[in-house]
């Protein structure tokens, strides 16, 4: 089992880091002489990041060797924690965020195709569940450890902790991993790469530069339009080649399209919650960062609870009924954050967001299974990385669009300061849009998802093969 642990320190290395910076938001912004929403791209570069070179780190693993890879993507992820803690602006800041994420985008796929190719058959599940332990646990950390560093040392050293675990994790796949690559691989779709990451860029960078100055809201307009127009190219090109590198006719299969789109729009509201709840415990009810981090650290928890009751609640309720019921219920628990206020009891806020946590993982947990039902093993790959994509760009759009509501409220009322009321519209408006992904669920036949046998492990295997680390944490 060296493998998956190995391969598990960079994932934990990963999804703490995706986490913890939140809890910290407003005290970076302090540092950098920035406004606190502004530091919303330093979130949505990472997970754009993501997104954009996710789709060719099978190929890239395949052509020059998964431990090479692997290493690789280490030292990059590690070398830009280290700078972002060294970042005294914020241009230099996003920079260094988006090497990360190029870092990450390589690191965790790649590390899963180790552990894929390398395990026997027989050992295999037993190895993914390895692999997710540190996903579902980054969660849990990182809020409090966050609010820790923040509170008590630096937010620098939030960055700073990756160093010596990229250096162990670095060790360790040196010395244990083999260099396992294809010895012939489809050539790159780099047109298709090309237009994918313009369109996934402008979009979510064009929406996250609404509602600033005035110069920004005519640029981010600019951006979006134009990122829509690639992303039409985009389409126009995937159904002309034979290797795309987002297959778009994956979206034929109901049960896959219901679990990308209908997920996608499910994401929006999980998305903005990490950017905005403790911005509103910190800036609105007065919270530390280490306070504020042990309260958000309750929804993570919930979601560890849900992993033991999921499959008996999917068995006994079926796909789609689960899917329709339990949008409605997340997002009415999303809804409900618009509607603390700092007399609000902090064992109240617990509850809710721990109850919320559980429903929102248990909708991943089905969502994640559900996509896969019908995908033939040649088309997984492909699968994976589309649904992997569709996630990480539907959470930088929960970000942006939180952003967006909060700075539009604020500016409607003419004040300088930002209030409860203009977090409680933002949490409504993200619950709105998460509550429409019933309109994908309801299409869906009432067998849907029959054919799966749903036990504990195919839950975590199905998390872990299509990628979804970053949906573990949010839940």
């Amino acid at each position: 089992m060296i493998i998956p642990l190995v391969v598990a320190c960079g994932l934990f290395m990963e999804s703490l880091d995706a986490t913890v910076i939140a809890t910290s938001l407003p005290a970076i912004a302090a540092s950098l002489n920035e406004d606190p929403i502004t530091l919303k791209l330093a979130m949505t570069s990472y997970l754009l990041s993501l997104a954009v070179f996710i789709p060719i780190s099978g190929w890239v693993a395949d052509r020059y060797g998964a431990r090479r890879v692997f290493m690789a993507a280490i030292v990059v992820f590690a070398a830009g924690s280290m700078l972002c803690g060294l970042s005294n602006g914020l241009p230099e800041f996003i920079a260094f965020r988006i090497l990360q994420g190029i870092g990450g985008a390589m690191m965790v796929p790649v590390g899963r195709l180790l552990i894929l190719r390398s395990v026997p058959k027989h050992e295999l599940i037993r190895a993914l569940a390895w692999l997710t332990i540190p996903a579902m646990f980054g969660p849990v950390v990182g809020p409090p450890l966050g609010g820790f560093i923040t509170t008590y040392l630096d937010w620098r050293w939030i960055f700073y902790v990756n160093v010596p675990i990229g250096a162990l994790g670095l060790f360790l796949s040196w010395r244990f991993f083999e260099n396992i690559r294809e010895e012939r691989s489809p050539p790159l779709d780099r047109t298709g790469f090309v237009l994918s990451g313009l369109a996934l860029a402008a979009i979510v960078f064009g929406l996250a530069l609404l509602g600033e100055t005035h110069e920004s809201m005519l640029t981010g307009a600019a951006m979006t339009l134009g990122g829509v127009v690639f992303g039409a190219a985009y389409v126009r090109h995937a159904f002309r080649v034979d290797n795309p590198v987002i297959d778009l006719r994956l979206l034929g299969i109901s049960t896959f399209r219901a679990g990308v789109i209908g997920g996608s729009v499910f994401r929006i509201g999980i998305g903005a919650m990490p950017f905005l709840l403790p911005l509103m415990l910190q800036l609105c009810f007065g919270l530390s960062p280490f306070q504020s981090g042990m309260l958000t650290l309750a929804a993570a928890a919930g979601a560890l609870v849900m992993k033991t009751t999921a499959p008996v609640i999917i068995r006994r309720f079926g796909f789609r009924n689960v899917l329709i019921v339990n949008a409605a219920i997340s997002s009415a628990f999303i809804a409900l954050s618009g509607f603390f206020t700092d007399a609000t009891p902090h064992a109240a806020i617990v509850a809710i967001l721990l109850a919320g946590g559980f429903f929102r993982s248990l909708e991943f947990t089905a969502i994640n299974a559900l996509a896969y039902a019908d995908i033939k093993p040649s088309q997984m790959s492909r699968a994976t990385s589309f649904a992997s994509v569709a996630q990480q760009v539907s959470l930088s759009l929960g970000v942006a669009i939180g952003a967006l509501v909060l700075q539009a409220s604020q500016a409607t009322r003419g004040e300088p300061t930002l209030t409860q009321a203009d977090f409680a519209t933002s949490f409504w408006v993200v619950a709105a849009l998460s509550a429409l992904a019933t309109v994908w669920f309801w299409r869906l036949p009432e067998g849907a998802g029959a054919s799966l046998s749903y036990r504990p492990e195919t839950d975590r295997e199905a998390d872990s093969a299509s990628g979804v680390h970053v949906a573990v944490k949010h839940d």
